[in-house]
């Protein structure tokens, strides 16, 4: 039996979203760059990169969500904009939330896209039921993410090309939910959103729930984790 592949994790900290996404960028470069029989049998799988945005952010997928008005109205707001090229709406990432960007070859980890979706979903209820929220549960889509109830915790948005993915999810922590008035988040209307915090009733940081998340990646997609320094 070969031994289980390797996944880097690089924790950014609280970091600008553009840190994310150019860190993103380089590591799909460096996977791209390793085609044929020797990427699927490599001992490693890729990188978990991790952060707590810096400051706020609106994206919006490759199905669109902001109206040019819209755009200048969360500008206003001293909101930072972009469009991404996740699957899904629009949705916002900011302070108080874990963003878990895994950029992986699939065939790695003997893994489809729908299975890698289904992977992050269970990690993110596993650290919800860890920290005694145990009725979160994921949904099918368009609900696609984790809810507890009615109300939405984690977001998940992925890209998948050449069996490498990248995005992820944002989990909110210790979030300011009021951010997401603004929006009509993913663009389910009449479902609302709640964090770590808000549900257990104290607060709850990024930091606090690190260990308990990767210790549920490493669970989920039957890995090993190794640190390594963004820089």
């Amino acid at each position: 039996m070969s031994p289980p592949a390797a996944v880097r994790v690089v924790w950014l900290g609280r970091a600008r979203y553009a840190e994310l996404l150019a860190l993103q960028e380089r590591w799909l470069r460096r996977l791209q760059a390793e085609p044929g029989p020797d990427a699927v049998s490599s001992p490693e799988a890729g990188a978990l990169l991790l952060c707590e945005p810096a400051g706020p952010v609106y994206t919006s997928g490759l199905r669109g969500g902001l109206s040019p008005e819209e755009t200048a109205q969360l500008r206003a707001l001293g909101a930072e904009v972009r469009t991404t090229g996740r699957g899904g709406l629009a949705t916002f990432h900011g302070p108080g939330q874990l963003l878990c960007h895994p950029v992986l070859d699939l065939r790695r980890l003997g893994l489809r896209l729908r299975t890698h979706v289904a992977a992050l979903e269970k990690c993110a209820v596993r650290l919800c039921e860890l920290r005694g929220l145990r009725d979160a549960r994921a949904r099918p889509p368009p609900y696609t993410g984790v809810w507890l109830g009615e109300r939405k915790v984690c977001a998940i948005g992925v890209r998948c090309g050449r069996h490498i993915t990248s995005h992820g999810l944002a989990l909110n922590c210790s979030t300011d939910l009021t951010w997401f008035e603004h929006i009509v988040p993913c663009g389910l209307v009449g479902t609302g959103v709640t964090s770590l915090s808000k549900e257990l009733q104290r607060h709850v940081s990024v930091d606090e729930v690190m260990p308990p998340f990767l210790q549920a990646f490493k669970e989920t997609y039957k890995c090993t984790l190794v640190s390594e320094d963004p820089h």
